[in-house]
């Protein structure tokens, strides 16, 4: 096969590059330029986007053998990654960039340009394994549980899915480092990336309100006693405790986190962490990796809400339209915008964003 190898300028897409040559297939090493400026969104080793991470990868790609070229993906990211968290932030919502970029630019946008170019997959350095059965193709959990990435891949729709490749769900990321090293690759010591790529220094909160203004608001309780101010009501998150800078104690001196944010009003509603649990989650726009569940009945499986958060007993119900998830046990802190994630054992059954809980 004709393979595109996304390479991030990181340790696991060189090592899941050089892989996919060694099974045979033709193939070709791009890197995605997330911004026509990179320094406009983070600079040094702890992103994706840098300029760094470029020179890396071709570094590897020469290493490796294999042609290498850099595609301007900036516009695509802009649009569909940067303003989507901008605009989710604006309506309250707390969103994850990581799944919107495996969706719309690493996948969809990718693939799309793979095919006109014709490529017949795109393999990536993610963590998670695929297998193909009598039910057709599925994805899976990685051999790595502290690695694992199906939580974020799980926006892979049936076509999606057929045209990806992760070369090392198989493998543990010790076992990665030491197979980059023994190869020759320059990145096999190199720092995992971490945070929001886009977002410099890690601060989410200055950086939205750079963009968003910092319009200042009431921080009230359950009755709509008002109790502090906020500088700007997006900058919070359900289920957040540091930060409020709360004038007046709660009675007993008992901690108080975010339970609501009212960005029509500007107001953030507190309360004591009881408060937080949720037992119904609701999610829309469904995507389903590989065949779809049998709608309107209820199913066992398993809830997951952030990437490296546990995965929860449940029963679901999807319908082509939605996602509801009835926990066995009750959650702390879940905030519209998040990804909701099934799971059937080890198996990807879809995701969902979501949209209200109970």
């Amino acid at each position: 096969m004709k393979v595109i190898a996304a390479m991030s300028g990181g340790v696991d897409s060189a090592v899941a590059a050089a892989r996919a040559v060694e099974m045979g297939h033709e193939v070709v090493g791009v890197h995605l330029a997330l911004s026509s400026n990179p320094q406009k969104y983070r600079s040094g080793a702890r992103g994706c986007c840098t300029i760094e991470d470029s020179h890396d990868a071709r570094r590897a790609a020469d290493v490796i053998g294999i042609p290498f070229y850099i595609w301007d993906m900036a516009e695509e990211f802009h649009d569909n990654v940067v303003e989507n968290f901008i605009e989710e932030y604006a309506q309250g919502r707390t969103p994850n960039p990581c799944l919107r970029c495996n969706e719309k630019i690493k996948f969809a946008a990718v693939l799309d340009r793979a095919s006109a170019l014709g490529f017949d997959a795109v393999a990536t350095g993610h963590y998670a394994q695929i297998q193909d059965g009598p039910s057709g193709r599925t994805m899976h959990r990685a051999v790595d549980p502290l690695k694992d990435q199906s939580y974020v891949l799980a926006v892979l729709n049936e076509k999606q899915l057929a045209n990806a490749m992760f070369p090392l769900g198989d493998t543990k990321k010790e076992d990665v480092r030491k197979e980059a090293k023994a190869r020759g690759l320059y990145v096999a010591n190199k720092p995992d990336s971490h945070d929001i790529c886009f977002i410099p220094s890690g601060n989410n909160a200055g950086w939205l309100r750079d963009r968003l203004g910092g319009e200042s608001g009431p921080i009230v309780d359950q009755e709509g006693n008002k109790v502090g101010e906020h500088q700007g009501a997006y900058t919070y998150t359900i289920g957040q405790r540091r930060g409020l800078g709360l004038s007046v104690p709660a009675e007993g001196g008992v901690p108080r986190y975010v339970l609501k944010i009212e960005p029509k009003s500007n107001t953030v509603v507190v309360g004591t962490k009881d408060l937080l649990a949720v037992s119904t989650i609701v999610g829309e726009k469904p995507i389903w990796c590989g065949r779809p569940p049998v709608f309107d009945i209820s199913i066992r499986g398993f809830a997951q809400i952030r990437a490296h958060g546990a995965a929860l007993a449940c029963s679901y119900i999807a319908t082509d339209t939605s996602i509801t998830a009835i926990l066995d046990e009750p959650l702390l802190g879940l905030a519209t915008g998040q990804g909701l994630v099934i799971f059937d054992g080890d198996r990807v059954v879809g995701s969902a964003t979501v949209s209200a809980t109970e």
